[in-house]
């Protein structure tokens, strides 16, 4: 049984290489696979099953500093108007931040400082950093 196995693996290995060997012969002959090198859209049915780094995530576009600034996302601390009288010409502000300190700021009732601060306070714990700005791990070295 084991000779049986040991040849059939032996015999692929040779036709595997063969082939590897005669690529640029017998590819143009051969059927495109779907979905792997015939270009296409992904059918809606398998989108649900992809890994969602697979899938594809349309950015906005249509998110600017001036249209950050007249929502709100704007103070003496953290200031756009420079970003807008230079006339910037990146996206803006990120939009899950914005959404988040939104949240923030209507559920709590606070102005746009306190609820960035309290954003980036959560964000710290999350990823296990102290208020501070120094990492919590105690095998942590940091030089001053």
């Amino acid at each position: 049984m084991a000779y049986l196995f040991y040849s059939i693996s032996f015999f692929s290995l040779i036709l595997a290489t063969i082939l590897y060997i005669t690529r640029t012969h017998w590819t143009p002959y051969a059927p495109p696979i779907p979905y792997l090198t015939a270009p296409g859209p992904i059918p809606s049915f398998i989108y649900p099953y992809l890994p969602s780094r697979v899938r594809y995530t349309p950015l906005s576009t249509g998110g600017s500093f001036h249209d950050d600034m007249e929502a709100g996302f704007s103070s003496a601390a953290f200031d756009l108007s420079g970003n807008v009288e230079s006339g910037d010409s990146r996206r803006g502000l990120d939009e899950r931040g914005k959404r988040e300190v939104q949240r923030i700021m209507k559920g709590r009732g606070v102005g746009f400082d306190e609820a960035r601060r309290l954003w980036m306070e959560e964000r710290f714990g999350r990823e296990n950093i102290g208020k501070d700005g120094r990492p919590r791990d105690p095998k942590a070295v940091m030089f001053s």
